[in-house]
């Protein structure tokens, strides 16, 4: 082993408070950034996870004139015979009023999602059947499901109850049936169908008047690296439609595209905290320096050259960004590891999709290295700087 390594660790060592503090500097810089990471990013994935699994599915298909005349089951049949397509389902939905007579006395939600649904096929297709917490999902064309806040605003409404829907047809009349609720869903986050009322989709295609009509197919792919392959391949196979299809990047970009900027500026804000963790390692590295001044101008004064003084002042600022990268990354995975398994959330709102990032992982570690053995740049100049007999007056 290099006798300057040696010189560097035992220098070092022997400074165990000024080795703690810097280590310490560089862990907190890196666990600060695991922390964003494993809270911004995984709330971002997690509102992907739901949008997917609620409402677009991995890939979703359209019509550029609203609703899709051609027949779903033309659609859902192309899809399904695809190796590494899951399932897929037809979806139709409008605003419509919901009514419910409580003690003689009318109440009135005028404007609620109405979701069509097939509930064969969306079961297979989306996790929207996972969110009702009490009763069953869409079984029948008369059953219903409402959202956790249609339920509360329309008052106390329990399972079995009787009401009425209303929606205007596509001639301008209003259409109303009677439904039993089957079931209320309920999912955390904002993200779910808290806000809607699902029924079965012939149902609302009668009173809609738009038999054979839909308005989107939603697909889940057991691959989903594949959707951007598979709807292209869909496009190309009815290219006399208008149908646009579209992966769940580019279907849920509107909602995405601000959170995405709010998690740059937040890394950022992460990097700004590790560069200030170089500047203690700057402040103790010249603590070192003045403290093994008389040292250094002994190892001058037998012949050590100041490229040697350079090099273990170096090699100090590579200990303390090992030892600080290795004991933060280990603090960052102890907290993710705790996140993943524990399905972090706060205040029992959206639990947070969490993931290993080993690229991110090893960039931030490698960065906070770098920033180490930069910041002993400097304390590691004004070492050799030194005159030996200037140095040795000092003990």
């Amino acid at each position: 082993m290099d006798y300057r390594f040696k010189l560097a660790k035992r220098m070092l060592f022997n400074k165990k408070g000024s080795l703690i503090g810097a280590v310490l500097a560089v862990t907190i810089g890196i666990l600060v950034l695991h922390v964003n990471f494993v809270i911004f990013q995984g709330l971002y994935d997690a509102i992907v996870r739901d949008i997917t699994e609620y409402h677009n599915g991995d890939i979703l298909v359209t019509d550029e004139a609203s609703l899709i005349e051609k027949s779903d089951t033309t659609i859902l049949n192309w899809f399904e015979r695809i190796p590494y397509v899951e399932a897929a389902a037809p979806r139709l939905s409008t605003t419509g009023e919901i009514n419910i007579t409580r003690n003689g006395q009318l109440i009135q939600e005028p404007r609620v999602r109405l979701l069509g649904v097939d509930p064969l096929r969306d079961v297979r297709a989306s996790a929207a059947h996972q969110t009702v917490s009490e009763g069953n999902y869409v079984y029948a064309r008369n059953s219903i499901v409402l959202g956790a806040n249609v339920v509360r605003d329309l008052g106390d409404v329990r399972l079995g109850d009787s009401i009425q829907v209303g929606v205007t047809d596509r001639w301008g009349q209003d259409q109303v049936r009677r439904f039993i609720v089957s079931g209320i869903a309920s999912s955390p986050g904002g993200q779910g169908l808290d806000y809607t009322a699902i029924i079965h989709i012939d149902t609302l295609r009668d009173m809609m008047a738009r038999e054979g009509y839909t308005g989107s197919v939603m697909v889940k792919m057991s691959d989903p690296a594949r959707a951007a392959e598979v709807r292209d391949r869909f496009l190309l196979s009815f290219p006399n439609d208008d149908f646009i299809a579209e992966t769940i990047e580019e279907s849920g970009e509107q909602q995405l595209a601000g959170f995405r900027s709010g998690i740059a500026m937040i890394n950022m804000i992460g990097y700004f905290g590790m560069m200030s963790s170089a500047f203690a390692i700057v402040t103790i590295q010249m603590m070192l320096v003045n403290g093994k001044t008389k040292e250094i101008g002994i190892m001058r004064s037998i012949g050590a050259r100041r490229k040697d003084i350079l090099v273990i002042f170096l090699m100090q600022g590579m200990l303390i960004g090992f030892i600080g990268a290795s004991v933060g990354t280990g603090a960052g995975l102890a907290y993710t590891f705790y996140a993943k398994e524990t399905k972090l959330s706060f205040n029992n709102s959206l639990p947070l999709e969490v993931n290993y990032d080993w690229t991110k992982i090893a960039q931030t570690a490698l960065t906070a290295f770098a920033l180490a053995v930069i910041a002993a740049l400097y304390p590691s100049y004004r070492a050799t700087r030194l005159l030996p007999v200037e140095a040795m007056r000092y003990g």
